[in-house]
């Protein structure tokens, strides 16, 4: 479904970090991660870990939770739309199984980017490991060799975005208007 310099491109970074799976530690990390991440299981019981604990903010722990679920939710449609094919198995040899067989956009990156902003915003003691960890998550798919570059991008924007207007919803502003000016939600002068 790749064509030209972007699909060479794509091969060529999936294989060099596929690359890095031969290596015991890393292969193993990377198994855990994509173990955690199915379904977006890490971050939906991190969330609601975070609920338990922080009765204060309970409301919005729940809140965040649903945010990261919304999020694999709508990777799983658009994937039912666009059904580009896993990398091929004979040249990308998967270190893990995966539950379907579409790749784009990533699922567990949709919902480890939508962890990392919508409990990121939290600011919960431990949360500066939310965003490496999710980060990691996301590389652990091309090491594992079950996603190109391309829909670890798209599944990481589409979970980012994905919280951040939740985020801005609940907050009673359109999402637009939270965005960095670079994404196009500043005022420009």
């Amino acid at each position: 479904m790749s064509c030209g310099t972007y699909g060479d491109t794509d091969h060529r970074v999936l294989a060099a970090l596929r690359g890095y799976g031969t290596r015991p530690r890393v292969a193993t990390a990377a198994r855990a991660l994509s173990a955690g991440g199915e379904h977006g299981a890490l971050w939906l019981a991190a969330g609601l870990l975070g609920a338990a604990t922080d009765r204060e903010r309970r409301g919005t722990w729940l809140r965040a939770t649903a945010l990261v679920g919304a999020a694999h939710l709508a990777s799983m449609g658009v994937k039912r739309v666009v059904r580009r094919p896993r990398p091929a198995p004979a040249t990308f040899a998967p270190l893990v199984r995966t539950a379907g067989r579409h790749s784009f956009p990533s699922s567990h990156a949709a919902s480890a980017a939508a962890a990392a902003v919508a409990f990121g915003a939290l600011r919960p003691p431990g949360g500066r490991w939310v965003t490496p960890l999710a980060a990691a998550m996301c590389v652990s798919r091309l090491v594992a060799g079950v996603h190109y570059p391309s829909d670890v991008v798209a599944g990481a924007l589409l979970g980012a975005l994905t919280a951040r207007a939740g985020t801005a919803r609940h907050r009673g502003r359109p999402a637009a208007a939270r965005l960095p000016a670079a994404a196009g939600g500043g005022r420009h002068g």
